[in-house]
């Protein structure tokens, strides 16, 4: 399947799907040095983002978590590629500061065809999602 998208940060990536319908928090619910999602009662609770296609509806906290996503990449645990539903600032200028692929506004539920462990490919360069 092949769906289309807004560009939020260029680029390229193909890699296993990390999927959840809670929004994320990188400052606090991220640990920087390990990639291992630490918010108590988060859907993705003790699972590592690194090297996944991360899948979430949206951002959510502080203006730190845009920092925090460029520790990731330094330390190499960040995710391949990001896909929400819609944007929101913080994710997006830490995808871009971090140059971490990133989608949103896809053409078709992301939901609805991207599910955890699928390999999925960002091509964040032609505006496209495939499953």
């Amino acid at each position: 399947m092949i769906v289309k998208g807004r560009v939020i940060s260029r680029g390229y990536a193909k890699g296993p799907a990390l999927v959840t319908m809670q929004p994320i928090s990188f400052l606090g619910s991220v640990n920087p040095k390990t990639g291992i999602v630490v918010e108590k009662g988060h859907e993705l609770e003790g699972k590592s983002i690194a090297g996944r296609i991360l899948v979430f509806p949206r951002g959510k906290g502080s203006t730190v978590g845009s920092y925090i996503m460029l520790q990731l990449k330094k330390n190499g645990v960040a995710p391949l590629a990001i896909i929400n539903l819609e944007a929101e600032t913080i994710i997006a200028v830490g995808a871009i500061i971090s140059k971490i692929p990133m989608m949103d506004m896809l053409e078709t539920d992301m939901y609805s065809f991207i599910k955890n462990g699928m390999s999925v490919e960002v091509d964040a360069e032609r505006g496209i999602v495939r499953c």
